[in-house]
């Protein structure tokens, strides 16, 4: 009797979003076994990852049975404490990207000393603890949470001194440390997205311009327009040092604010398949996800390059008059248009929520951007 092939090495992923659903599909080609650490039963992942663990992220002893027998282990998002990271690591656990790397996407304080010292160019900031340092700083500003915000959640505008009361009560009740920053008046966002393996071996992605709905992403135009090739060589490049110099495995996604002067400036990091990225799966040869399983196994990077001159991703955002049957409404997205991909996340319809996203590909801005808003519309019940 003869011995089978050797099993393929198992990832482990913490968290249960629709960034590790999406993972699964690469995953199946490849051969990769995935085991889930998932919020619950029926979260995102869990629907198609059929080896998953329900549990807490921020317990430990959660984090060892999901990770027990794998190779790797990589992340849905960024909020794992820290020190479990540095437990896990100690017991042998490899953890891509590493505490060491991730630490710079889950504390913004941090990631900005870490671009300072990189002379990234950045808006001004600095650590803040009460109202007079808000005024120090100067008005007007942003304010973030230092740990923990996301999709605008724990960002706040601040105009006048009495805006800073709610962010600095927020502080205060949690011990989180706020951050103000510089409020930059931006021509538009960018993100510039690569994928790095342990070996060192890095891949850039085009530049996209994104537009945000409530301080959450809802469009993504690859790559982003008029953008200058040199500008967008230099965010390329800038996201590629701060891949390398902080020792990131896996994607990396730079988003970046583009100023009335065409200068680019660091606003923020995520260490992970990012929703500026969505568009690969369409557009791109070989897709964020892909290339993210790619590197935390140390395998050669796939090609970054867009299959198609333009990509539009629109995300699917429920609203209070967004319909709740999503696939029923796939028929006629499906009718009306069949160069179209829709990838819906299985979740229920909620105001706000990211349920789903539609990629229109072509060789047409205009008709790209019409395309997929059209869909968007038909898929949520709503005018585009």
């Amino acid at each position: 009797m003869t011995a089978g092939p050797p099993p393929a090495p198992r990832v482990a992923v913490i968290g249960g979003g629709q960034l590790a659903r999406m993972l699964a599909e690469p995953a199946n080609a490849l051969g990769v076994p995935l085991r889930l650490l998932a919020e619950a039963a029926d979260a995102s992942a869990a629907q198609v990852i059929p080896d998953a663990v329900v549990g807490d992220h921020r317990d430990l002893d959660a984090l060892r049975l999901a990770t027990q027998g794998c190779t790797v282990v990589t992340f849905d998002h960024e909020h794992v404490p820290t020190d479990h990271l540095h437990a896990l690591e100690g017991s042998g656990v490899a953890c891509r990207p590493g505490s060491a790397a991730l630490v710079h996407a889950q504390d913004k304080a941090m990631m900005r000393a870490a671009m300072a010292r990189l002379r990234a160019p950045q808006p001004r900031w600095a650590v803040v603890a009460g109202a007079e340092d808000v005024e120090a700083f100067g008005l007007p500003c942003v304010l973030k949470v230092s740990r923990g915000g996301y999709d605008g959640r724990g960002v706040w505008v601040v105009q006048r001194s009495a805006d800073a009361a709610e962010p600095l009560a927020a502080a205060e009740r949690t011990g989180v440390p706020l951050l103000a920053e510089e409020l930059v008046a931006f021509r538009r966002e960018l993100a510039a997205l690569v994928a790095r393996a342990p070996s060192g071996e890095a891949v850039a992605y085009p530049v996209v311009a994104s537009t945000q709905r409530g301080g959450i992403c809802h469009e993504v135009v690859a790559p982003a327009p008029g953008l200058p090739p040199d500008r967008a060589a230099e965010a390329q490049a800038l996201a590629l040092q701060i891949a390398a110099e902080l020792g990131v495995t896996g994607v990396l996604a730079v988003e970046l604010f583009e100023d009335a002067d065409g200068q680019i400036l660091v606003n923020e990091l995520a260490m992970r398949p990012h929703n500026t990225g969505h568009w690969t799966q369409d557009g791109a040869v070989t897709s964020q996800f892909e290339n993210h399983l790619r590197a935390v196994l140390d395998l050669p990077l796939g090609s970054p390059e867009p299959r198609v001159p333009w990509t539009v991703m629109v995300n699917l955002l429920g609203t209070d008059e967004a319909g709740s049957d999503l696939y029923g409404a796939c028929a006629q997205v499906m009718a009306d248009d069949d160069r179209l991909r829709v990838h819906l996340y299985g979740k229920e319809v909620r105001p706000g929520r990211k349920v789903g996203h539609v990629n229109a590909y072509g060789d047409d801005l205009d008709d790209c951007l019409e395309r997929a808003r059209r869909a968007a519309a038909t898929l949520l019940g709503s005018s585009p």
